[in-house]
């Protein structure tokens, strides 16, 4: 992929919503504003009345299931009606109530919801284990080799810079060894690694395929190997959707699920699907999802230990001043049955 086609494949991440917007299963703004939504929404193909919800999903490619799931119409088939939000600030598109249901980092969800916010954890994401490189140009061989290094962190404070920290302590360096910089994430992270503003970077796929395709650079670390228990994704919901219509929450569940196993287990359809939205190079697509098919888990159960291990993490490292109870700021009644 050229300098162009990684313009091109940022850019295309705000069509993949256009599509599932222009596919019959969403409606209305982009923006997280405006009044709560009603609940009376179009009808299904079959004329059924449909019911309005508001779902902020993941954005760019860690979305992409969703919006195919969209265009094939399972959200409509639960008699949901999905106004498809993006936002910066989920947590404060759940307590203004312009949206219902989003998905967040776990870490956001749990701190926001145990100092207050009227939030609560439904599920987990499709994916819990964090989806993280850590990349280096290609002189740099080892973890070891970033001591004196500038390392992207993406942005401070962040999951991204919790696995990095971890990643560099347990290769004997300790924060002062290197110079962390805010490099943002995906193209932007990318970028800074092709021009030398850093000599190493967090980040997702396909971007650390498209390292090793293109030969600016490897992988020198793999996230999840060095916190497996740290938790990175779940649902999340508004109080008030959960006590005033709870049934479409779990109809969005049912969906959301529907989705990711449809496109798992459908993978040259869902490639298809991946290639006309996102302009990308076959072979790293390919690398990609092969190499992170270990995570697509698809479960929707919320592991509390792992949250707990996921705070204690957060704490030690000075991200979080206090370990909250978890099982307050959980309400678990929707998750799928298997």
């Amino acid at each position: 992929m050229t300098r162009r086609g990684i313009r091109s494949y940022m850019i295309a991440f705000a069509a993949i919503w256009l599509i599932a917007m222009t596919a019959g299963c969403a409606s209305g703004t982009d923006n997280g504003k405006g009044a709560a939504p009603s609940t009376e929404g179009g009808e299904s193909a079959a004329g059924n009345k449909l019911k309005k919800i508001r779902y902020a999903p993941l954005s760019g490619a860690s979305g992409l299931a969703v919006s195919f799931g969209a265009e094939k119409g399972f959200f409509e088939e639960e008699g949901l009606d999905v106004e498809f939000i993006t936002t910066k600030d989920p947590i404060a598109g759940l307590t203004s109530k312009d949206i219902d249901v989003v998905d967040v980092a776990t870490t956001t969800a749990i701190v926001a919801a145990g100092k207050g916010a009227p939030v609560k954890i439904v599920s987990s994401m499709f994916r819990t284990k964090g989806p993280f490189y850590l990349i280096a140009s290609p002189e740099i061989k080892t973890v070891e080799d970033l001591k004196g290094k500038k390392v992207g962190i993406a942005v401070f404070g962040s999951g991204l810079e919790v696995y990095t920290q971890v990643i560099l302590k347990e290769h004997g360096l300790k924060p002062e060894d290197v110079t962390f910089i805010a490099n943002s994430t995906h193209q932007a992270a990318y970028a800074s690694l092709e021009t030398g503003q850093v000599d190493a970077t967090i980040i997702h796929e396909p971007f650390a395929s498209l390292a090793e395709k293109q030969g600016k650079g490897n992988i020198i670390a793999t996230g999840w190997d060095y916190l497996p228990t740290f938790h990175t994704g779940v649902l999340a919901a508004r109080e008030g959707i959960l006590n005033e219509k709870p049934e479409l929450v779990e109809k969005l569940l049912r969906a959301y699920f529907k989705s990711q196993e449809y496109a798992k287990s459908h993978p040259d359809e869902y490639k298809a699907y991946y290639l006309k939205n996102i302009e990308i190079d076959p072979e790293v697509l390919d690398l990609a999802l092969e190499r992170e098919e270990v995570l697509w888990e698809n479960n929707p159960d919320v592991d509390i230990n792992a949250l707990n291990d996921t705070q204690q993490i957060q704490k030690e490292l000075g991200f979080q001043d206090e370990i909250y109870k978890v099982e307050d700021i959980l309400d678990l009644r929707f998750i799928p049955k298997k």
